[in-house]
């Protein structure tokens, strides 16, 4: 059995809001600053939360004279931003394109639905064709591949800010996706995006009693018992 799929003008479809010429020729939709910078402060901030939970104390300085050694907690120590920092991007390429999703939400880690249902069919034996082959579809696409340079690219530009964020606020009320994004990146332009979560699915109502199913049922009960009866009677 062959099911012939245009999924590529499918997703090209569901990505119909991409504002450029070379995102609409290819059918994808790159992630804006609000989005790249979305994802740099949540996966630097699942680091940094790792990180804090040790009590390791670290010792600078050399002498045989311990009482002269400068101790510093490692939570606080630029050790644990530089290790935090490092390679931080690369969790970028753990995303996929959720196109069922219009939002900033549509970056996020597992399998898209779209995906979900076409390994379903493959698992069933249904040859599904999109144009590349079965080995590639889970490798990262273009849109995530490019979030990674965007996510280089904002690390380099705001070092700084997160260097002082680290050092002057992160133990305080000001997270670091506020300091970041919202106050410096995208200083008064449009931050929705940084509080878009994924929307629960909306569940199936469940079946009412008394629907048809219930009524046929009850009424072959209720003609069955009178039935009984009348056979009684004659008795």
């Amino acid at each position: 059995m062959v099911l012939k799929l245009t999924l590529l003008m499918l997703l090209a479809a569901q990505s119909s809001l991409s504002t450029s010429p070379e995102e609409e020729l290819h059918g994808v939709k790159y992630a804006n600053n609000c989005e790249a910078c979305k994802i740099l402060a949540i996966e630097l901030q699942e680091r940094l939360t790792e990180t804090g939970k040790t009590h390791e104390v670290l010792e600078f300085g050399y002498s045989f004279d311990e009482t002269k050694k400068k101790r510093k907690e490692y939570k606080k120590s630029e050790t644990r931003l530089i290790e935090s920092l490092e390679d931080v991007c690369e969790k970028v390429l753990e995303y996929n394109i959720h196109k069922e999703r219009k939002d900033s939400t549509r970056f996020a880690k597992g399998m898209s639905e779209t995906f979900q249902t076409l390994h379903g069919l493959v698992d069933k034996g249904v040859k599904v064709e999109l144009g590349i082959p079965l080995e590639l579809w889970d490798k990262p696409s273009a849109e995530v591949t490019h979030l990674k340079t965007q996510c280089e690219s904002l690390l380099e530009r705001h070092e700084s800010d997160i260097e002082e964020w680290y050092f002057k606020f992160q133990e305080g009320d000001l997270p670091l996706i506020d300091y970041l994004c919202r106050d410096r990146v995208l200083a008064k332009k449009d931050a929705e995006c940084l509080y878009e979560v994924v929307k629960p699915k909306e569940k199936k109502p469940k079946k009412e009693k008394g629907d048809k199913n219930d009524n046929d049922n009850r009424e072959e009960k209720e003609s069955a018992n009178e039935e009984n009866k009348s056979e009684k009677t004659e008795l």
